[in-house]
């Protein structure tokens, strides 16, 4: 029986049958994915960052409250207008 070969092998495999300016593009090739990778992260806590300063600036804290008041108000005006039609 055949033995199966891991993706480790295989991929050692595949780098033994490649050049020596292969393999410095593929090393460049992952050099790059990995930078992609950390700034990702990085711009994921900077947006995170960002949103909690935003959330808490007072123009957000005001524009939620007006927000909060609209919505009262127009459920006040939505209960007393069926209620005005149950009186009827």
């Amino acid at each position: 029986m055949s033995k199966r070969l891991t993706n480790r092998e295989k991929l050692l495999s595949k780098l033994n049958q490649l050049s020596d300016s292969e393999i410095g593009e593929l090393l460049n090739f992952i050099s790059t994915m990995e930078k992609s990778g950390r700034s990702s992260a990085n711009s994921e806590a900077l947006e995170d960052e960002l949103l909690v300063l935003l959330s808490a600036a007072r123009e957000n804290r005001r524009a939620r409250q007006v927000f909060e008041w609209e919505s009262a108000r127009r459920r006040a005006e939505a209960k007393a207008s069926t209620h005005r039609y149950a009186q009827r």
